[in-house]
């Protein structure tokens, strides 16, 4: 099965955590997604907040990472 690609940049095989915050971020149900750098770059945030905000998630027992 081929991974997720990015919807921006065409990276391949997208990994759980970039996954999950398009979902966790974005919408639940989305079928297109944004690799860490592209999502960094359309919420206008820093790739480092954004993996800081995947370690919270996890923490707070979110099962989309």
């Amino acid at each position: 099965m081929k991974g997720k690609i990015c919807y921006v940049c065409g990276k391949e095989d997208l990994n759980k955590n970039e996954m999950g915050l398009n979902k966790k971020l974005l919408n639940k149900g989305a079928k297109t997604f944004y690799c860490l750098d592209c999502l960094s770059e359309y919420l206008e945030v820093d790739a480092e907040f954004l993996l800081a905000k995947v370690e919270e998630f996890k923490e707070q027992g979110c099962t989309l990472f």
